[in-house]
């Protein structure tokens, strides 16, 4: 176990206009930062390559870095945190595992491991204490696993969809999975599986996943819907998406992560209705590829990618950039007015939105 503590000024201001800025509060070179949990503006958790966990439980004044003793070289690509003390971090393959805290990270347990080859693990998602871990298509169905004890245990689902050859998902953001509704898991109805008890939400149409590569789709329940992005390669597709407060509608966003420039059917809306979900674009679109979008507050959201930062104040029909700024994943608690971003060399953001 490593821990260091930085005590950071601001290290890059950017005034962007009177109503908007970006500050870079954190940096580390070697590393890059892929998983980010905003438990409150106060506790903020980040992961990433070599082995790395960044927390600030004071808004951003200091940071902790923690490396996890004999997992110095893992890739933490998601981290979903409960408080400024507990944790799950997921490392993606060789093997795949997830670790879990409840001391603000000064000791881990392995919570999760599988060994089998092509096991590669996406994104996580929690509701409460009930928990749903996505990943790469093993034997060509999806990887699909839940826990309704905070991470402490995990049952494989066995009736996961199957996905079409070069049909995957990207862990670039860890946000291609969420929940419509916010609501506490255990008002839930439950279904006997096997020897568990998993939350009917779990396996109902409450549960949304966006896949990429040679075919992009959204799963709502036991349906899917082929998503309008750019596809027909591996590094095409959704990448993440974002749903609104109301639970009816949100965004799609995605692109090429090899051509990040390329900004055409990089973002679309999608609205929900019954059992269907429609599909369309904004008026203008986000500047170039995005792997994470976030609701900031009524009519504001943020994207972001390796092509910068772009920002919607209606709703999400017109978009214009407002960075250059390269980061891979945005998290915000909802009508702050404030989103925290991570990404590449360690950075660590602040946006403000000022109306």
């Amino acid at each position: 176990m490593k821990c260091r503590i930085f005590l950071f000024g601001f290290i890059l201001c950017i005034h962007l206009a009177k109503a908007q800025e970006v500050m870079v509060k954190f940096q580390a070179a070697k590393v890059s930062l892929r998983g980010l949990s905003v438990v409150d503006n106060e506790v903020v958790w980040a992961s990433g390559s070599n082995g790395t966990i960044i927390r600030t439980t004071n808004g951003g004044k200091t940071f902790q870095v923690i490396n996890p003793k004999g997992y110095e070289k893992r890739d933490f690509r998601d981290i979903e945190a409960f408080d400024s003390s507990t944790a799950i971090i997921m490392a993606v393959d060789t093997p795949a595992i997830m670790l879990k805290t409840t001391d603000g990270g000064q000791t881990w347990k392995k919570v999760f491991e599988d060994k089998r080859p092509g096991m590669f693990l996406d994104a996580m998602d929690f509701v409460g204490n009930t928990g749903v871990v996505v990943g790469d298509p093993i034997e060509g169905k999806m990887f699909r696993a839940y826990t309704y004890d905070q991470g402490e245990s995990w049952t494989i689902d066995q009736n996961a969809p199957e996905l079409s050859a070069g049909e995957a998902f990207f862990a670039s953001s860890g946000s291609n999975v969420k929940w419509i509704s916010s609501s506490s898991a255990s008002s839930h109805p439950k279904k006997l599986t096997g020897d568990k008890l998993i939350p009917k939400r779990l396996t109902g149409d409450k549960l949304i996943f966006v896949s990429g590569g040679i075919r992009s789709r959204m799963f709502l329940g036991d349906k899917s819907f082929q998503i309008p992005l750019q596809s027909g390669k591996n590094s095409t597709g959704a990448n993440g998406f974002a749903i609104a407060p109301i639970g009816k509608y949100g965004f799609v966003c995605g692109g090429d992560f090899s051509d990040p420039k390329r900004n055409d059917s990089s973002l679309v809306l999608f609205e929900i209705k019954k059992d269907k979900v429609n599909f369309s674009f904004p008026a203008t679109l986000p500047s170039g590829y995005k792997s994470a979008v976030t609701f900031v507050k009524a009519y504001t959201l943020i994207s972001c990618g390796t092509s910068g930062i772009d920002l919607s104040t209606d709703n999400g029909k017109n978009w214009k950039k407002i960075s250059d700024l390269p980061f891979h994943v945005s998290s915000a608690v909802y009508g702050s007015g404030k989103v925290w971003l991570a990404g590449p060399k360690g950075s660590i953001a602040v946006y403000t939105h000022k109306d």
